[in-house]
């Protein structure tokens, strides 16, 4: 396995500790547990009834939301590349009594350890920056539909992606003439990149716990164009049903920053920036259908 992805698997192993362990608040499990929170899955878009449909649900990590699904009727399979992840995910299963099955797999070569077709695959928030492969990606998600059914994505923005808070990036308040997205942002790194990663390196904190302390401070994402996410979609035989853009995103992405993150959160529980907020895309959504008609199922 390339050593990145290793990596970036024990990052998520050390993630999902810190996530079950509820530091910081972001994960409300036992809320979940007793049915008082996690009813309906927060994605910006209704994808219709999932009622007695199979879901394939792609970098699920400890299987919460995969099970969200499950409550609406949904026959779920979660896939996550985090051993940690899938044994949290199967334990939190047999807490809830809420069937899902879990594989242990890359996403990327999870045709090699699963067969099978799905009436819907679901891949959101935080998935694709880890995926070195967009076009396989989209061979992947492709071959696990049935036709009639459809992918639906949905992720923080690649244009939001590229910024920073300006603190973050050189500890001083931007000099006239430098590229800002305003809302004290400034550009800090390039959209199109050749495919390769970006190296991070992070001290301390989770989107869930800023301050705590990380063992695993190294991690590789991958910056993937709008362009290049529809493509993956429509090389692979998909039709594009939408494409959305959104000015407010899933979460805190400048958690980090210093003295404050630039965003805020709405009566809704989507986050947006104070200064302009509706001056820059944070998030976006597409739904993706496989030609053709759902076979009868017993």
């Amino acid at each position: 396995m390339d050593g990145r992805i290793i990596a970036n698997r024990r990052a998520w192993d050390e993630k999902t500790d810190r996530h079950v362990a509820g530091r910081g608040g972001g994960y409300r499990i036992e809320d979940f547990k007793a049915g008082r929170c996690g009813t309906e899955p927060n994605i910006p878009d209704d994808i219709g009834d999932v009622a007695g449909k199979s879901i394939l649900h792609l970098q699920c990590h400890f299987g919460m939301d995969s099970l969200m699904w499950t409550r609406r009727g949904a026959r779920v399979t979660g896939v996550d590349f985090s051993p940690r992840a899938i044994a949290e995910a199967r334990k939190l299963s047999a807490q809830t009594g809420l069937e899902a099955e879990y594989v242990e797999a890359d996403v990327l070569a999870l045709p090699e350890v699963l067969s099978g077709q799905f009436d819907i695959v679901l891949s959101y928030y935080g998935t694709i920056c880890w995926l070195p492969d967009i076009r396989r990606w989209g061979r992947v998600a492709a071959h696990f539909l049935r036709p009639g059914g459809f992918l639906y994505l949905a992720d923080t923005h690649p244009l939001a992606a590229l910024y920073e808070p300006r603190e973050a990036v050189d500890g001083k308040q931007g000099e006239e003439g430098e590229a800002t997205g305003g809302g004290g942002l400034r550009l800090a790194r390039p959209y199109f990149t050749g495919g390769r990663p970006q190296r991070c390196e992070s001290e301390t904190g989770t989107c869930t716990a800023p301050e705590a302390p990380l063992g695993e401070k190294v991690t590789y994402e991958w910056q993937h164009p709008l362009g290049e996410v529809v493509g993956a979609l429509v090389d692979a035989g998909l039709r594009i049903d939408w494409l959305r853009e959104f000015p407010y995103t899933f979460y805190d992405m400048f958690y980090y920053a210093e003295p404050a993150s630039p965003l805020e959160r709405d009566s809704a529980g989507w986050w947006r920036l104070k200064s302009m907020p509706a001056g820059l895309p944070l998030m976006f959504s597409v739904k993706a259908g496989k030609p053709g008609t759902a076979p009868e199922q017993d």
